[in-house]
C-alpha cells in the first residue's frame, strides 16, 4: 500500500473518512519538497466525535480480560516487523531521517511494543489494613478511561507508540492528534497498525488538525482524563494551563538544553564519538541532544581538534543515501531560525569553528566556541546540527554551567573514574544523565522524563501505571459498623 495515499484521512471510530475542515494540511518530504499528501482538517465537531467514540468503547474493552488484551499487541509487533522496510521509507520522506535515524526509531518502536505486551498484565490491587475492626480496605489500579496524545514530528512514530500503545494496554481508549509535519508516521500509520492487529474500533482515534481549527478543543474537551503531550516547552505551558483549569492530569515530555560534560581525566576519543552523536543525531532535532559540550580545560584543545576533525566527516545530504549523517530540518521556517541563531552568535562574539551554509532546509554543522557568558544561546534549545564548545576550570565550575539553564532533561558525563562521574551527576539538576555515554537514550522500563521547563511526571515502566491508571478505594464493612448518631 501506499501510506502517502491510502492513509491521508481521518481515523475515527473504526472508519477512514476526511475531515471537513475548509482546508487542507499538506504533507511535504522537507528534503525535495515534494508533496506527499493532502489531508482536509478536522473540525472541532470532529474531535467531538472521535472522543465519544474512544468513550463508548472503552467500558467494554477495560473489562477484557488482560491477557486477551495483550494478544492484540503481540500482533501488532509483529506488524511492525514485517513491514518494516515501508515504514522506514515513510520515515525518511516524510520527516528527513537518515535510515540510521528510521532504524533507531524502529528499534526503540518495537521494544516499546514489547513493553505494551507484558504492561496488559502488570496492575495490581492491594489490600491495606484498617483501624476499623472488620473493614477490609482493598486499592484497585483502574484505567483513567479516554487519552488524548498529541505527538511531534521529529520521533513521530515511536514518541506516539510510547504512549498509545501502554495507555491502550492498561485498558484506556486513545485520541491522537499528530503533528501537522508528520500526520501518517505519526498518527494514521500508527492506527493501520493497531487496525490490522484487531483493536475493536473506536478504541483508536487518529485526528489530523491543528488549533488554527480546533482551538482548545482537543485539550479541553470533558471527555479525555489524560493529555499526553511531546514538543516545546512554550506549547506545554499552555496545554498545562489548561489541563489544570479543566481537572485534567498533564504529561508533558519537553524541550532539553542537555550538557555533555568531559572531565579531565576521560577518554578523549570517545567522548568525541559520543559527543558527535549526541549532537548531531537527526540533524539536532532530538530533545535529548547535547547542545552544550562542557570540556575540562586541560584537555579542551585536544577534544576541540578532534571533535572538529570528526564533524567534518559527516556528510549532509539525501536522507534516503545510506552513507547520508545528516538530512534536511523539518522545515524552511527550522532550517530559518537555526541559521539566523548561528549568525546572531558569532556576531556576538563567538568564534565559529566550522560554519555551516544553508541549502534549502539542509543546515550544515556548526561548531562554535569562545562563547560569551551571556549568550543567550547557551541557555535555550538548539532543535538543529549546532554544537556549543564551553570550557570550565573545575567541577563546580561544570556543575554551575550545566545548570545554568531552564531546561533539565538529558546529560553525560565522560570520566575515567565512574563514582566520580556518579558523584557529579548526583549535582546536574536533570531527569536523566548518563555516565561514559551519549545523551540520547530511552529504554523501555526505565522512567523517561525531566525537570524544570523539560517536562511533568514520567514515562516507560512502572511510570506508566502512574500516567494512565488511577488508583480505587473500595472498602468492605464485615459486620455492623457503629455511627455516633
Amino acid at each position: 500500500m501506499s501510506f502517502f495515499t491510502d492513509l491521508a484521512q481521518q481515523y475515527i471510530d473504526g472508519e477512514w473518512r476526511p475531515g471537513t475542515g475548509s482546508w487542507d494540511i499538506i504533507d511535504f518530504n522537507p528534503y525535495d519538497d515534494e508533496k506527499l499528501a493532502s489531508i482536509p482538517v478536522a473540525t472541532a465537531d470532529e474531535v467531538d466525535q472521535a472522543y465519544r467514540a474512544a468513550e463508548r468503547a472503552q467500558r467494554e474493552w477495560a473489562d477484557t480480560n488482560p491477557y486477551a488484551r495483550r494478544t492484540v499487541f503481540e500482533r501488532a509487533l509483529r506488524i511492525i516487523e514485517d513491514r518494516e522496510q515501508e515504514i522506514t521509507e515513510a520515515i525518511v520522506a516524510e520527516l528527513g531521517g537518515t535510515r540510521l535515524k528510521a532504524a533507531f526509531e524502529l528499534h526503540l518502536a518495537k521494544e516499546f511494543m514489547r513493553e505494551a505486551v507484558h504492561l496488559a498484565l502488570r496492575p495490581e490491587g492491594r489490600i491495606l489494613p484498617s483501624p476499623v475492626d472488620g473493614k477490609e480496605n482493598r486499592v484497585y489500579r483502574v484505567p483513567v478511561g479516554v487519552v488524548g496524545v498529541i505527538s511531534p514530528f521529529n520521533f513521530p512514530f515511536l514518541l506516539s507508540v510510547k504512549s498509545v500503545a501502554p495507555a491502550l494496554a492498561l485498558g484506556n481508549a486513545v485520541v491522537l492528534k499528530p503533528h501537522q509535519n508528520t500526520p501518517i508516521c505519526g498518527g494514521t500509520l500508527v492506527a493501520k497498525v493497531f487496525e490490522e492487529a484487531g483493536l475493536p474500533a473506536g478504541l483508536l482515534n487518529v485526528v489530523i488538525t491543528d488549533i488554527a481549527e480546533i482551538g482548545d478543543a482537543l485539550i479541553a474537551h470533558p471527555v479525555p482524563k489524560v493529555i499526553s503531550f511531546t514538543g516545546s516547552d512554550k506549547v506545554g505551558r499552555h496545554v498545562a494551563t489548561v489541563c489544570a483549569a479543566n481537572f485534567k492530569h498533564a504529561i508533558l515530555e519537553l524541550g532539553g538544553n542537555s550538557a555533555l560534560i568531559v572531565l579531565d581525566d576521560a577518554d578523549i576519543d570517545y567522548a568525541v564519538d559520543a559527543a558527535v552523536f549526541s549532537r548531531y543525531v537527526h540533524q539536532g532535532q532530538v530533545c535529548m541532544a547535547a547542545n552544550r559540550i562542557l570540556v575540562d580545560r586541560s584537555v579542551e584543545k585536544e577534544f576541540t581538534e578532534k571533535f572538529v576533525a570528526k564533524v567534518r566527516t559527516l556528510k549532509v545530504g539525501d536522507p534516503a543515501d545510506p552513507a547520508t549523517h545528516i538530512g534536511p530540518l523539518i522545515n524552511s521556517s527550522q532550517a530559518d531560525a537555526v541559521t539566523a541563531l548561528v549568525e546572531q552568535t558569532v556576531e556576538a562574539g563567538a568564534t565559529a569553528l566550522l560554519h555551516g551554509g544553508t541549502e534549502g532546509n539542509l543546515v550544515s554543522p556548526s561548531v562554535l566556541t569562545g562563547i560569551p557568558a551571556d549568550s543567550p544561546v547557551l541557555t535555550q534549545e538548539i532543535f538543529g546540527p549546532v554544537a556549543l564548545i564551553v570550557p570550565f576550570d573545575g567541577e563546580d565550575e561544570a556543575v554551575r554551567i550545566a545548570n545554568d539553564t531552564p531546561y533539565g532533561l538529558s546529560g553525560a558525563v565522560h570520566t575515567g573514574d565512574v563514582e566520580r562521574g556518579v558523584r557529579l551527576a548526583k549535582r546536574v539538576d536533570t531527569g536523566m544523565i548518563h555516565i561514559n555515554d551519549g545523551t540520547v537514550h530511552d529504554e523501555p522500563i526505565v522512567p523517561f522524563g525531566g525537570e524544570k521547563h523539560s517536562g511533568l511526571g514520567r514515562l516507560n515502566g512502572d511510570s506508566m501505571l502512574d500516567a494512565f491508571t488511577t488508583q480505587k478505594w473500595i472498602s468492605v464493612q464485615h459486620g455492623r459498623s457503629r455511627f455516633p448518631f
